[in-house]
């Protein structure tokens, strides 16, 4: 059944409560299944085909939890950066809309961080003087109660205003949220203290008090004790926590940003051979456009005039520049560094691989990871569990005979402890951080399920050809007589076969400036090649004569099969053996002769490439078995096995495409968890049907659409880095989710007890968020 998907920016969330609503909401809708991300501030919507959902009942349903969202246009009808920006700003406004600066969030966006900020730096100031009359007896001069009130009263409203905008905006629709606890204290702590100043006999002039830490410290109740500097110092703390997270989270998304912003931004299209500077989007598919040295490539394309060396590293994280000329394919944002080249566009906008990139990495940053969804459902009743430990709390101590100041000072030290922000942040930001990073180093992972899959894998099913293997013919030995390389490239330089094209590139040295030619052309000294003739799958022949050197005879030579050879009239006893022990081993042999006497046998393979031996190690350091899978013969399938270290008894020769998800399959069957590298279309089922598919992104689309990671790079050791990159994001995730809970089911019993300072608390809550985006951050030095 097919299905279509619309991505929302939702304003104003601020904690998991918040995401445990809107996807409830939205999740009610018929047809409808909806991920919601708290760093992103973005919903991700998938409406089953045929069902009544549209984008204003999806906006309506978010509405109705109590907050706004706004649909993010597609990249066909925009820029194709415009969704991602979105993405990573996690915020989207519609047009003619001002955007609230009082919006409560940490959300990466400028005008958000400067709000914080002002908010922060009054409330800092104010907050000083605050604390230190009501910490400090010898410094509480006459009507020094009456100052801390003035100076603390702008705290608590003004700049405390979006924890209670929030906290609002979600009793408005009969729910609470983690700002609601926050409010909530900052409200009572307040409101005892006017309540003590102006009716409790605090207000006297000349009462001075002495706070504690510890309020069970003292048990004097006779004056009640003012709570401003503690509604103060939790405004400030939060505040800070809140702006240490804006800045983290900015720093979070600079991975794609910095992905996304490599484009190039005008380009040098040809018209009728001229040359027009003109914005990159104007480029359509078939059009020409140069590319000079030290410019940027700017769409993907293939190479029509000139060869050059490119710069990939920014895209795939390779260091090393790659060769291109006439018919090479190149990518969009790579850095032309020497020769200029003329390149016809073949993908545009959306289509692009820099595009494909940001819309895969974005895509698994709006996911949910399978251990979120538990925290996710722990967080929608969190809420009003911890107002009931609170109210319980107050009860308990009223009722044991306590003072009110002691019962009140113990149910806001729960309220405020209890509040676990970090936990709304403690998955998507350790997923923002690592695929941005992944990104970066040519990893791109799909969705934030997959981590889980990686930490199950055992067994890893590794595609030979272009994956293990260079996947093309490379001559590797030459047995006879020397002068075979010569003469059998001379005659394959003319054939179309890659056995043929390997042969000649083999001998090609390449013809300098300097080299004399002849009147016709000809290289002088070269071989020329006269009445070529071929003979599909079996050989090619023709009469080699070297040019411009007299009158001379050239001499027919024949390269092929042994059989095909034999059926010209030539014997090939004297190299059968050589020949027979090369195909045996897995090699692909073929036997030159001329003056009618076989003279030689070249030996081709598809090489190993120079990383797999390393790759293939690396694997089983992860504590992973590699096996080796391949259509080839059996000879070539333990030839290549034995050069990259696995062993006879893991290699699956003979496979036909088809079967290939057969042998996936009876590897699951047998208790295995299966990853699977491949890079071809007859990859594309087997990718799909292991437990996790990573294909190779020097191979075709189909096989990348059907995989969960792409490799960009083409390289085997990606592999390994994806794994290694998956295990390591899910554990930070799994370390932000322990210290998310961790202080709260510590502290809450020592709040409940009289044991901790409602100030305390709420550096503790502020800090805890801190710590969960600082966890994360660590993941942007993954190598």
């Amino acid at each position: 059944m097919s299905e279509r998907t619309v991505d929302l920016a939702i304003e104003g969330m601020t904690c998991a409560s918040c995401v445990a609503r809107v996807e409830k909401k939205l999740n009610r809708l018929p047809g409808v299944e909806a991920t919601v991300n708290l760093p992103l501030e973005s919903a991700r919507v998938t409406i089953a085909d045929g069902e009544p959902a549209d984008d204003e009942t999806l906006v309506a349903a978010v509405r109705s939890a109590g907050y706004d969202a706004t649909v993010v246009a597609p990249p066909h009808e925009h820029h194709a950066m415009d969704p991602f920006e979105h993405v990573l700003s996690g915020h989207s406004m519609a047009p003619g809309q001002d955007m609230d600066p009082d919006e409560d969030t940490s959300a990466p966006t400028d005008a958000r961080g400067t709000d914080l900020r002002r908010r922060l730096r009054v409330a800092s100031v104010l907050t000083v003087p605050v604390l230190v009359l009501s910490m400090i007896p010898a410094l509480q001069f006459t009507g020094w109660q009456w100052v801390v009130t003035a100076l603390a009263l702008p705290v608590v409203t003004w700049a405390a205003w979006p924890f209670h905008r929030a906290a609002f905006r979600a009793a408005r629709h009969r729910a609470s949220t983690m700002d609601t606890l926050v409010s909530i204290g900052i409200i009572a702590a307040t409101g005892w203290s006017l309540w003590a100043l102006l009716l409790g006999g605090a207000g006297r002039l000349g009462m001075t008090m002495t706070p504690t830490l510890w309020p069970r410290a003292t048990e004097a109740m006779g004056m009640p004790e003012l709570y401003f500097e503690v509604a103060a110092v939790v405004t400030t703390f939060l505040l800070a926590g809140r702006y240490a997270e804006h800045r983290s989270r900015r720093r979070a998304g600079d991975a794609l940003r910095a992905l996304l912003d490599l484009g190039a931004k005008d380009v040098a299209l040809l018209v009728d051979g001229t040359e027009r500077r003109v914005p990159v989007e104007r480029l359509v598919v078939g059009d020409e456009f140069v590319v000079r040295p030290g410019e940027k490539v700017a769409t993907d394309g293939v190479v029509v005039r000139g060869t050059s060396a490119l710069d990939t590293s920014l895209l795939t994280g390779e260091p090393v520049p790659v060769d291109v000329g006439p018919g090479d394919e190149v990518t969009g944002a790579t850095v032309n560094t020497s020769g200029a080249l003329v390149v016809r566009a073949t993908r545009v906008g959306a289509e692009t691989r820099l595009a494909q990139i940001g819309r895969l990495v974005a895509t698994a940053q709006t996911g949910k990871a399978p251990v979120q969804r538990l925290a996710d459902r722990i967080s929608a009743v969190f809420v009003p569990v911890v107002l009931v430990l609170a109210l319980g709390t107050l009860a308990v101590w009223l009722l044991s005979g306590a003072g009110v100041q002691a019962a009140f000072t113990a149910a806001v030290a729960v309220l405020i402890i209890a509040c676990p922000c970090a936990l709304g942040l403690a998955t998507p930001t350790a997923l923002l951080v690592g695929t941005g990073r992944g990104a970066q180093r040519g990893i791109l992972i799909k969705g934030p399920e997959i981590l889980e899959q990686t930490r199950t894998i055992d067994t890893v099913v590794l595609d030979k050809t272009g994956t293990v293997t260079e996947g093309r013919m490379a001559l590797v030995d030459v047995i006879g007589e020397p002068e075979a390389l010569r003469y059998a490239a001379a005659v394959e330089q003319l054939a179309e076969h890659p056995i043929g094209r390997a042969i000649a590139s083999a001998a090609h040295t390449g013809d300098g400036p300097d080299v004399p030619t002849g009147a016709d052309g000809v290289v002088i000294g070269a071989d020329q090649v006269l009445d070529f003739h071929a003979e599909a799958g079996h050989g090619v022949s023709g009469v080699v004569r070297t040019a411009h050197s007299g009158v001379g005879l050239g001499r027919r030579v024949l390269v092929g099969k042994p059989a095909w050879l034999r059926e010209q009239g030539i014997d090939p006893a004297a190299f059968q053996d050589a020949f027979d022990a090369a195909e045996t081993d897995g090699a692909t042999a073929v036997m030159v002769a001329w003056d009618g006497s076989p003279r030689g046998v070249l030996v081709l393979r598809d090489p190993v490439k120079a990383s797999s031996a390393q790759a293939v190690a690396e694997l089983r350091a992860l504590g992973l078995r590699p096996v080796l899978l391949t259509g080839d013969n059996e000879g070539a399938a333990r030839a290549a096995a034995r050069e990259v270290g696995i062993p006879e008894g893991d290699v699956v020769a003979h496979v036909l495409p088809a079967d290939k998800v057969d042998v996936v399959a009876r590897l699951q069957a047998s208790g295995a968890r299966v990853a699977m590298v491949g890079d071809g279309v007859n990859d594309a089922a087997a990718l799909a049907t292991a437990d996790l598919g990573l294909a190779m992104g020097t191979g075709t689309d189909v096989a990348i659409d059907a995989a969960d990671i792409t490799l960009v790079r083409g390289d085997l050791r990606s592999a390994g880095d994806a794994i290694r990159l998956s295990r390591r994001t899910l554990r930070v995730i799994k370390q932000n989710l322990f210290w998310a809970f961790a202080y709260n089911v510590a502290a809450i019993p020592l709040a409940a007890l009289g044991l901790l300072n409602p100030m305390i608390a709420g550096a503790a809550m502020a800090l805890s968020s801190v710590l969960v985006v600082g966890n994360s951050l660590r993941l942007r030095r993954f190598e």
